[in-house]
């Protein structure tokens, strides 16, 4: 075999929000770190810099605090105070209060932008971190040793060999593809459009969630005043929708929502997602792991996807550094990765069939079924004891935490 252009420790596919994370997580570990990611940094195109936000959790905060980066966060954050869930048309709702639940906040909006550019800003002050954007993966192989990464920038192509490959390029993931690893997915036969509104009233830093016969429509509290939607449709109806002049797309938000928050104007730009339940057969393999989107995909309902993805960098990053001090310095060993496994197994299987679940729950049409949630919210409103089990999805982790999501540093920088 040839020899390689480059050697790494961790090469990262993918420099999203996810794998961004992971490469700052890693960054005071000494380490060689290449992060290969497809689009110009900064760009548009990819996720970290679009016009979306992300709901993130109080276990997520943790993390970028113990990471250094929620000072310069925060300002863009927006704090969810309350969650308001109901049902149009029927008469059960619930609010979970977070002063209620000794927090806080329930969790927070950031738009992807901020946390996109303040990752990206610190990588590129990273000694350790070899960024490599734009850059197309060509191929990857793994061999007992290492493995092995075909990049291409513009007309140079190169090989970078890594002790740990990493897949962070989500959904369509060319790296788990190349490990040979099976994607079971289940098609709920549902589109996203996600935009943004100003409604009449201020939103009071509320969430809401009301469900309807056509789908789910959630509403999150942005720091102009306005708020970020996700409407859920049935992809014909979404097709539909998505070609509705302002005025009208407006009029569909206000039916499905209704009048709570006023009326709404100032529509954003409407951008559309079809929904599945994603998950991998497994979540390593050779030389390689898969987190975020590459490993599972979540429907937004609960808006938990990056959250669990966050986790899966911060566990990853635990059990790299603990094999990187080591006394024989691998990080892409077999044990090392039947530890990361086994590890993540609980966390993912109780939030996936969390969020299944809840899915299913609210997309059954029959009237006898329909009355029993409507109970199941009342009841579930006068319970401290289930608003507290919910809450515990806002801290996060289903099993033990690793020490960035516990407030510890995985290693003091060297001065």
């Amino acid at each position: 075999m040839e020899p390689a252009d480059e050697s790494v420790d961790v090469a990262i596919i993918g420099g999203g929000m996810v794998g961004a994370s992971l490469a700052e997580m890693l960054a005071p570990l000494g380490l060689r770190v290449a992060l290969i990611e497809a689009q110009p940094v900064e760009s548009t195109a990819q996720p970290s810099f679009d016009a979306r936000t992300t709901a993130l959790s109080n276990g997520t905060r943790r993390i970028l605090e113990t990471m250094g980066l929620w000072d310069s966060l925060a300002a863009a954050a927006t704090p969810i105070r309350s969650i308001h869930i109901s049902e149009r048309g029927r008469f059960g709702r619930a609010v979970i209060d977070a002063r209620e639940q000794g927090l806080p906040a329930m969790g927070y909006v950031l738009p992807n932008r901020a946390l996109g550019h303040e990752l990206w800003r610190r990588l590129r002050s990273r000694a350790g971190t070899r960024i490599l954007s734009p850059a197309t993966v060509e191929g990857v192989t793994a061999t007992g040793g290492a493995g092995r990464v075909a990049v291409r920038q513009g007309d140079r192509s190169s090989t970078v060999e890594a002790r740990l490959i990493v897949a962070a390029d989500g959904a369509n993931s060319l790296v788990r593809t190349g490990a040979g690893v099976g994607l079971a997915r289940r098609d709920y036969e549902q589109t996203a459009i996600v935009t943004s509104v100003s409604p009449g009233k201020f939103h009071d830093h509320v969430a809401y969630e009301r469900f309807t016969t056509d789908g789910p429509i959630a509403l999150l509290p942005l720091a102009d005043g306005r708020c970020a939607v996700v409407l859920t449709l049935d992809p014909v109806a979404a097709q539909a929708a998505l070609a509705l002049p302002d005025a009208d797309f407006l009029a569909l938000i206000q039916e499905r929502f209704g009048w709570r928050l006023g009326a709404f104007s100032t529509l954003g730009r409407r951008d559309a997602y079809p929904l599945a339940l994603t998950e991998a057969q497994e979540n390593v393999a050779p030389r390689t792991v898969l987190i975020g989107s590459a490993a599972q995909g979540l429907h937004p309902i609960a808006g938990q996807g990056f959250n669990l993805a966050l986790r899966d960098a911060a566990t990853l990053a635990d059990v790299i550094a603990d094999a990187a001090t080591g006394p024989s310095p691998d990080v892409g060993a077999a044990e090392v990765l039947e530890r990361y496994a086994a590890w993540r197994e609980r966390d993912r299987r109780v939030l996936i069939s969390f969020t299944d679940g809840l899915v299913r729950l609210f997309a059954a049409g029959i009237g006898p079924l329909r009355f029993a949630r409507s109970l199941g919210l009342l009841a579930f409103d006068v319970s401290p004891a289930a608003k507290a089990a919910m809450s515990g999805l806002s801290r996060g982790f289903a099993g033990a935490q690793p020490r960035l999501a516990r407030g510890l540093p995985l290693r003091a920088e060297t001065p």
